[in-house]
């Protein structure tokens, strides 16, 4: 199932990042594809403030990957019961990536572990080699012009998280 939602600005960009970051789960991964200055990192962005993440975060473009430290909430039967737990939010890009080989070179697979986040910026280099149970994120549209965000939900457990998804307007459901 596919959501389509619109984005005028890099702030609500990062606001839908926002809205993902609080409903991703340790062991997520999440590709995030669209053309050069379409707001990729601006949507990590919110994602890392939505978990927590202390300081700036940047695209990894030259080192292809960055580590931070979040955190996720754990809810329980009750507001009493939940809690919170230390996540790690990788953020990979693999814009210089040439050949599919170089991305097992450098570890891609070895961030899909239940304690982090993967956020993974172009990832079709890598597509043979992540998981079928990730969300894929389309971002159309770059420079001054508003966006459409596209969120692909590959399994039903996306499709809960992402129902309720909604900030400054209308959520389009499409099949």
């Amino acid at each position: 199932m596919d959501y389509r939602v619109k984005s005028a600005t890099v702030e609500q960009t990062r606001e839908w990042g926002k809205q993902l970051g609080a409903r991703l789960r340790g062991g997520d991964v999440v590709a995030l594809s669209g053309d050069l200055g379409a707001g990729k990192t601006a949507f990590a962005q919110g994602v890392g403030e939505s978990l927590g993440v202390k300081g700036s975060m940047t695209s990894p473009t030259f080192t292809f990957q960055q580590e931070y430290i979040g955190r996720i909430l754990n809810s329980g039967m009750g507001i009493e019961t939940q809690t919170e737990t230390e996540i790690r939010l990788i953020h990979m890009d693999l814009y210089r990536l040439q050949r599919p080989e170089e991305v097992e070179v450098i570890g891609v697979e070895d961030a899909f572990v239940e304690d982090a986040v993967c956020l993974i910026e172009w990832p079709e280099i890598a597509e043979d080699l992540l998981p079928e149970s990730r969300l894929d994120i389309q971002i159309i549209g770059s420079g001054e012009a508003p966006r459409e965000i596209i969120f692909r939900a590959r399994e039903h457990d996306w499709e809960l998280r992402l129902k309720d998804l909604n900030i400054l307007g209308e959520v389009r459901r499409i099949q």
